[in-house]
């Protein structure tokens, strides 16, 4: 006797016939990543996304990469799976993206919305380093597993790093090579005076919120005022900062030459003020 696994296995096998849809589907929503959606169907369906993932005959070990490439294949099988057309399983993926926006669209979710996440929602945007409040309900967004404590931050700053994140976000989407040449160049001169080291585009995804939101703020501050200005304003530049600001400024050498001048000028100076007050 023929059990009806071994007759629908050979049917499959005859007719590619694709695995049965889920029992249940639940529709994506707009600018829904596709493992935040394959998330929600895993729920509604009472299994875990490895299981869902294996249930449609896709790679576990390349699930974390759907969210960046879809084959033709895996997004047919999801297709016929959730009864979603391909097309639109395909559309919550990233697809091609300029240079300076896949630069700044991190790989791994760094940050997220509380408000949407206790929906299982992951969204396109929050990959954006430039990302600062949900698009969704307006929630400032958050680092993964922030502590409470993390995210008090001077409302000053928050203002600054919103505006110099909105400043980023039309640099990056417009690919003005300008503007974004000048945006990476603040966080640079921002890492330096917070002695972080890296890419800058790393900088902008930093677990440590002060790091990522002084970036941001330095994007804001360098449209109003030169960055040299912003040099001779900052107290105390160690070695680690005068490496970054020579990298900052490598083709500007009489601006690196005056801002060195004076900063030294001001450490001097700083000197001499210590020492009498000790006096």
């Amino acid at each position: 006797m023929v059990s009806s696994c071994d007759c629908s296995t050979a049917a499959r096998e005859v007719w590619g016939v694709t695995l049965r849809p889920l029992p249940k589907t639940v529709a994506p929503l707009p600018d829904e990543l596709l493992s935040g959606w394959l998330s929600r169907l895993s729920a509604v369906n009472y299994c875990d996304v490895v299981e869902l993932l294996a249930h449609i005959e896709i790679d576990t070990r390349h699930g974390a990469t759907l969210d960046f490439d879809v084959d033709a294949a895996a997004a047919e099988r999801i297709s016929r799976a959730t009864r979603v057309a391909p097309e639109i399983v395909r559309s919550l993926s990233f697809g091609t993206m300029t240079p300076p926006e896949a630069l700044l669209t991190a790989q791994v979710p760094f940050q997220s919305c509380p408000e949407c996440s206790r929906r299982r929602l992951s969204l396109r945007h929050w990959r954006r380093v430039w990302a600062f409040d949900c698009q969704v309900c307006g929630t400032r967004l958050v680092r993964i597993l922030a502590r409470p404590d993390d995210e008090r931050v001077p409302e000053r700053l928050l203002s600054r790093a919103r505006r110099g994140a909105g400043l980023l976000e039309h640099a990056a989407r417009y690919n003005c090579t300008i503007r974004l040449r000048r945006a990476m160049r603040a966080v640079t001169f921002g890492m330096a005076l917070k002695s972080v080291c890296g890419n800058p585009s790393f900088a902008l995804q930093s677990p440590r919120p002060d790091v990522r939101l002084f970036c941001l703020a330095a994007i804001a501050a360098a449209q109003s005022r030169p960055l040299a200005k912003a040099a001779i304003s900052s107290a105390g530049v160690d070695d680690y900062a005068r490496v970054a600001l020579l990298r900052t400024f490598e083709k500007e050498p009489r601006l690196l030459a005056a801002v060195d001048h004076i900063a030294q000028r001001r450490a001097r100076s700083t000197s001499l003020m210590t020492a009498e007050s000790r006096n």
